[in-house]
């Protein structure tokens, strides 16, 4: 295999140049939720196409349902007929900063601070999700083109604004342009690593909906003196429904939740445990001490292989200053549904409708609503050569085997990939549980970006021998 020296050389050497077009990034405020922040995201949008151009690559912003996406493309001259074609898929967006007296320094003004640990620090809004971790893969490519003057392989880079909002905008450009976009492997960087010194690929990742509930009950908010006892409360009645969606082993009790659940494979089960999962530092890193969810199974399984059902927010009656002595005419809870295995969003509604109305007094309303963004779980074989080859290369890097892993979050696009592209997704980040992703603070490591650039070089290394001992 030929030596990658002069490619890592050249990550090394111009680090300072990939931090700074990350700054330039990350002082775009491309909050893809909030219509205020739509022009910062076609700013964003129109950033990383001159950024693709000047790389060498043909690129474009195509128009969606929602915010634009940059679609670049590369293909060598001279190409093998075996050569792949690469997807990249990453996204512009960001959550909003919110609170804002929280943060040490501005979220859109990025700094690089050095702890007491000697650590160099990026503070910045989307500084790991998912900026600072796409450009980890764009600076790569940079500087094998830069050593090499071509890429081995076909490559189109899809960077989306709608990752963190409503991914049925994505859906439907997808499903349009499958033909074009149809890829042997998709490439993500937007997970984590097991911890500071050990590299991961996630495996698994669960799959997620987005449900919004109201009971109404009298026609107008009501005097509680006048009313309260014999006027019906909806606050009550839906905190009573709410309170009854677990049983007292955190089990879900909607009809048919459960079905396409299936049990995770005793060799991945050895694995996991091998892993020596902290859950009590897990737990205690945040506040708490006791595991809430299914008591069957390990805080580990709980999170990665387990479904869930979350109540995310009540609103109801006054929640100003001071009192107000009201009987409400309306109580909404927002809730998300985590999704493993084979369960689908189709069912999960409608147990929660069921479960809903079975339970509404007679004198009450239920009324629903579905938020975008549906999410399947989503599981790649192990034994995938996509993920043989990214361990190695992981290994190269961080001397060290990387941990197979799941992860309890969801990122709605590799389902679209596996179900409308029928292709995998190769899921391998450089994030840290401390980051602060969608906190206050969310910062990435400077070791972070420049030895996941290093390893994303590792990778398209692996790539062209892997040509190359096909061409011989």
């Amino acid at each position: 295999m030929k030596s990658l020296d002069d490619v890592l050389q050249g990550i090394d050497g111009a680090l300072d140049e990939s931090v700074a077009r990350l700054f330039e990034l990350l002082r775009f405020p491309s909050v893809g939720t909030d219509p205020a922040f739509h022009g910062a995201c076609r700013d964003a949008a129109a950033w990383l196409k001159r950024l693709l151009t000047e790389m060498g690559f043909t690129a474009r912003m195509d128009e969606t349902t929602g915010q634009p996406v940059v679609v670049a493309e590369y293909a060598p001259k001279g190409l093998p007929s075996h050569a792949p074609h690469i997807l990249f898929y990453g996204h512009y967006d960001v959550q909003p900063p919110d609170p804002l007296d929280l943060w040490e320094s501005p979220p859109f003004e990025p700094q690089l601070r050095k702890g007491a640990d000697g650590e160099e620090r990026i503070f910045a809004r989307g500084a790991c999700d998912d900026k600072g971790q796409l450009m980890t893969f764009l600076e790569a490519s940079r500087a094998w083109l830069r050593a090499r003057g071509s890429l081995p392989f076909r490559l189109t880079v899809l960077i989306e604004g709608d990752e963190e909002g409503d991914a049925s905008h994505l859906d439907r450009y997808v499903a349009r342009n499958r033909d074009k976009l149809k890829p042997d492997v998709v490439l993500i960087c937007d997970t984590g690593m097991w911890n500071a010194k050990t590299p991961a690929i996630t495996t698994r990742l669960r799959g997620c909906i987005a449900e919004e509930v109201a009971i109404s009950g009298p026609s107008k908010d009501l005097h509680s003196g006048y009313y309260g006892g014999p006027a019906r409360n909806p606050i009550r009645v839906l905190t009573k429904i709410l309170g009854e969606l677990h049983d007292r082993n955190g089990r879900v009790r909607l009809k048919g939740f459960y079905d396409g659940v299936d049990p995770v494979p005793l060799s991945t089960r050895r694995q996991w445990k091998s892993l020596n999962f902290p859950a009590k530092k897990y737990l205690g890193d945040v506040g708490l001490a006791i595991p809430a969810g299914e008591k069957a199974y390990a805080v580990y399984e709980q999170l990665w292989s387990r479904p869930t059902a979350e109540i995310n927010g009540i609103y109801a009656g006054y929640t100003g200053t001071g009192s107000k002595t009201v009987v409400p005419a309306e109580a909404m809870a927002k809730l998300t549904f985590r999704l493993v295995g084979r369960q689908t969003p189709a069912q999960i509604r409608k147990g929660l409708r069921q479960f809903v109305k079975e339970r509404l007094p007679a004198d009450c309303k239920a009324r629903f609503k579905s938020h975008g963004g549906d999410a399947m779980a989503v599981t790649v074989t192990e034994s995938s050569p996509w993920v043989r080859l990214a361990e190695g290369a992981l290994k190269q890097e961080w001397g060290r085997d990387p941990v197979l892993m799941a992860d309890g979050a969801s990122i709605p696009v590799v389902g679209t990939f596996k179900s409308l592209l029928k292709v995998d997704s190769l899921l391998v980040g450089f994030g840290l549980e401390d980051d602060s992703v969608h906190s206050p603070n969310e910062k990435y490591n400077l070791k972070s970006f420049h030895k996941g650039i290093r390893s994303w070089a590792r990778l398209i290394g692996g790539l062209a021998h892997q040509q190359e001992s096909m061409t011989s």
